[in-house]
């Protein structure tokens, strides 16, 4: 599958990924020390493998980054975890919201459906971004057939948002929901945005979708 995605002029170098560089990133996890940031083995060891799949098929991508949202949290902790695999470096590690009907502390229900107001796991491609009614935001291309290929259609974008925010986590034990967009506090969106647009990878990670992945199967 290749999508089409608009690259800007203004765009620093925005070399495809070469295959090499993860072939031998299996010290990221620990050099980074991301267990202790939070990130399941699980979560990492799935997104490299997906990675690697996309690679192996033809996948353009842009950028040694990937973007792991790990879903396995809750959300009053920092599941967003922005990792530069090429040169062993967390960029972002932050807060990111479920959609409202996927639960509330706990992402515990997903889907694919429009109006479903729930997030849908899986890997996706960065695409183009756009001023929208949240701000500045970037729109997502899902990769995996009934689990998240009609992410596009349904608007879910990554966007900031207020309710998003450690003050809210710490006052009522979880932050606010979306319309099932993983949107993260307005205050490091556009960074976020502005690092992973155009073809980088975000995987969202929950241990009920694996066996549903023919991409990880």
């Amino acid at each position: 599958m290749h999508i089409k995605t608009s690259v800007h002029d203004s765009d620093a170098v925005n070399m495809f990924l070469n295959p090499e560089v993860i072939e031998g990133d299996r010290s990221v996890y620990d050099s980074l020390h991301l267990s202790l940031k939070g990130l399941s083995k699980e979560a990492y060891e799935y997104a490299k493998k997906g990675l690697e799949y996309l690679l192996e098929k033809g996948e353009k991508l842009s950028s040694s980054v990937i973007s792991i949202i790990d879903f396995s949290l809750p959300s009053n902790q920092k599941r967003l975890f922005v990792i530069d695999l090429e040169n062993y470096r967390l960029l972002f590690n932050t807060y990111v919201a479920h959609g409202r009907n996927t639960g509330r502390e706990w992402a515990t229900s997903f889907s694919n459906q429009s109006q479903s107001y729930k997030s849908s796991p899986g890997f996706y491609k960065t695409a183009e971004t756009y001023q929208g009614k949240n701000g500045y935001s970037l729109k997502l291309e899902g990769l995996e057939r009934g689990i998240n290929d009609n992410a596009y259609n349904r608007g879910i974008v990554i966007h900031g948002a207020e309710y998003v925010s450690q003050s809210l986590a710490n006052a009522q034990g979880y932050i606010g929901r979306s319309q099932g967009c993983p949107a993260v506090p307005v205050q490091v969106s556009r960074p976020i945005i502005n690092t992973i647009k155009d073809g980088s990878v975000v995987f969202i990670y929950h241990p009920s979708y694996i066996s549903r992945s023919a991409l990880l199967n």
